[in-house]
């Protein structure tokens, strides 16, 4: 090797930044030891292999294919962001091969500083002049216009070319260029004059080791209505942006407080103590209850109480759901991941509850491939959407509730022990309304109160006997089948003020009445009205449960439960 190559070879080795040598063929034939430590590779393993296999990102192939003397662009490698310039290497008009000069991006600006004379920093600053799509001009310390992009060229309707060298203020118009580089002053956001119209320009001085070596001007607005369009425009979609955040709220607040829990009971008067220390944390939570205790009212009380009261509660009824759309309600997708997706995709409901708090209702019901992906998502913080090669950081606290036994669930196979534990960080296990039937006079009272409200009917009160007849029922749908007797009272009061005895159901008494003939419809209406209360009490709110008691599809139940106004 002679004296010449070594000296290059130290030459190139010495450099601050990537180079890479390709052949004709597109074999690689050099790669110096920034650009290794870069792309962390060893020599051994990359020289004399084709580049497509060991470096397909830089495409040195195609761009040899191309027969284009010069690029420059950016690509990513290993996560991180590469700037390359790429040149062919040409011998009596014949291409050889190509080179590279690369760097991370992210140390662009220190890449920059290592630069030890003006013509090196001019060099890269024309490779971006050659990539952008803004209006910028580069002078030297002297004024000398030294680069000008494409995009202001037109702008000022000149030849690019032909006004190298020339001084700005022969060039631009009203340009303070000159002035900068002699302050060293920035000007940020000014006003400029030219051709007549009004634009907004800024103007930055380029420092190195201490002393203005030129200055850097851009065009932001070639026209200051330009601006005011474009602030209309913000405007008004900010003004869009607004109203839709407000309906979000709106819609995915929680609504209750502890307060909305009425009781008496210590049990209660525990929980809700339990609550509240619960609350201060960003730990999961499990609500353990059966059908109508409650479970709700604990979640929204938890989010209000919580740092998070702020952020969006969203819930999410994973019995209510169908199978084959549980991932895209949760997840989200991307545009054209499968037929039928909306346009722009969308954001699944742990995006939406980011910031604040997913209630995860029904969690028993949830399909054991969807319990594999919420597993994950608890463990890693982070979702991904349906047709996305990319995963999304999320910040959510998750409250789920159930009736059923989960730990006779997971030694039956149906749930997972590691997704059980994630979740059962704490627990909340409310008590049925059998367990704690001192609280029933204060919310029978509470609940006529709301009810009388909501449907314009005076009540002034529930009679004691009424109260003793409500205390010795079993209630096995809780609050709700309390709430829903109390509703039937109330339209059977006629003339009355006060809920007696005669006003409730005869399972509830005891007392059975005369009755009057109805039709065969309403007949078999309120049978099936009935058998159907009694087939989500007998399965503790499990509709999968019940549509099988019943011999009927899911879909078929829901109907009915909407058609009966069903509250179970």
């Amino acid at each position: 090797m002679s004296e010449n190559k070594i000296d290059l070879y130290n030459l190139i080795n010495s450099l601050s930044l990537g180079v890479l040598i390709v052949d004709k063929y597109g074999k690689i034939i050099y790669l110096n030891c920034e650009g290794l430590k870069i792309l962390d590779l060893n020599e051994i393993k990359v020289l004399n292999k084709n580049a497509i296999d060991i470096l397909p990102e830089f495409k040195m192939e195609s761009f040899l294919k191309d027969n284009r003397k010069h690029k420059a662009h950016t690509l990513k490698y290993n996560n991180s962001d590469i700037i390359v310039v790429k040149k062919t290497i040409t011998n009596n008009d014949s291409i050889e091969g190509a080179y590279a000069f690369f760097h991370r991006l992210s140390i662009y600006k220190k890449f920059i500083r290592q630069f030890d004379t003006e013509i090196e920093t001019a060099h890269l600053l024309k490779t971006i002049m050659e990539t952008t799509n803004d209006a910028i001009v580069y002078v030297n310390k002297e004024g000398y216009i030294e680069m000008l992009s494409k995009p202001y060229a037109e702008f000022l309707m000149i030849d690019r070319h032909k006004v190298i060298g020339k001084h700005v203020t022969e060039v631009i118009e009203n340009t303070r260029m000159h002035t900068v580089i002699k302050t060293g002053i920035s000007e940020i956001a000014e006003i400029q004059q030219i051709k007549g119209n009004k634009m907004i320009a800024t103007r930055i001085p380029i420092f190195v080791n201490g002393k203005v070596v030129g200055a850097v001007g851009k065009v932001l607005f070639r026209d200051i209505d330009e601006l005011n369009a474009l602030y209309k425009k913000i405007s008004k979609i900010e003004k869009e942006l607004n109203l839709y955040k407000d309906e979000f709220k709106k819609v995915n607040i929680a609504k209750y407080s502890l307060d909305n829990i009425i009781s008496k009971s210590k049990s209660m008067d525990y929980l809700k103590s339990l609550t509240k220390r619960a609350a201060k944390t960003n730990s999961n939570i499990l609500i353990l209850g059966e059908s109508g205790t409650g479970k709700e009212l604990f979640a929204h009380a938890i989010h209000n109480l919580s740092e998070r009261a702020n952020g969006p509660f969203i819930k999410v009824n994973c019995g209510a759901i169908p199978y084959e759309l549980l991932e895209s309600e949760l997840f989200g997708y991307e545009e054209g991941s499968f037929t039928g997706a909306a346009k722009g995709g969308k954001i699944g409901k742990f995006k939406a509850a980011d910031g604040g708090t997913i209630f995860l209702d029904e969690i028993g019901d949830l399909p054991m491939n969807m319990q594999v992906k919420l597993l994950r998502v608890l463990q890693d913080k982070e979702i991904e959407k349906i047709g996305s090669t990319e995963s999304e950081e999320v910040d959510v606290r998750v409250i789920a509730a159930t009736n059923r036994d989960l730990e006779k669930m997971v030694s039956e196979g149906m749930f997972r022990l590691d997704l059980y534990y994630r979740l059962n960080v704490l627990t909340i296990k409310i008590p049925p309304l059998k367990d704690r039937k001192d609280d029933i006079p204060i919310l029978s009272r509470h609940l006529v109160q709301k009810i009388s409200k909501r449907e314009n009917i005076l009540v002034n009160d529930v009679s004691d006997k009424t109260l003793e007849y409500l205390k010795r029922y079993d209630w096995p749908g809780n609050v709700r089948e309390l709430e829903n007797i109390l509703e039937r009272a109330i339209n059977f009061l006629d003339e009355d003020t006060i809920i007696k005895p005669e006003h409730l159901p005869p399972r509830i008494t005891g007392i059975k009445k005369e009755k009057n003939i109805r039709s065969l419809k309403q007949t078999l209406e309120e049978i099936e009205r009935q058998t159907i209360i009694e087939s989500l009490i007998f399965s503790n709110g499990n509709k999968t449960k019940a549509a099988n008691i019943l011999d009927i599809s899911r879909t078929s139940l829901y109907e009915k439960i909407a058609k009966y106004n069903i509250n179970i």
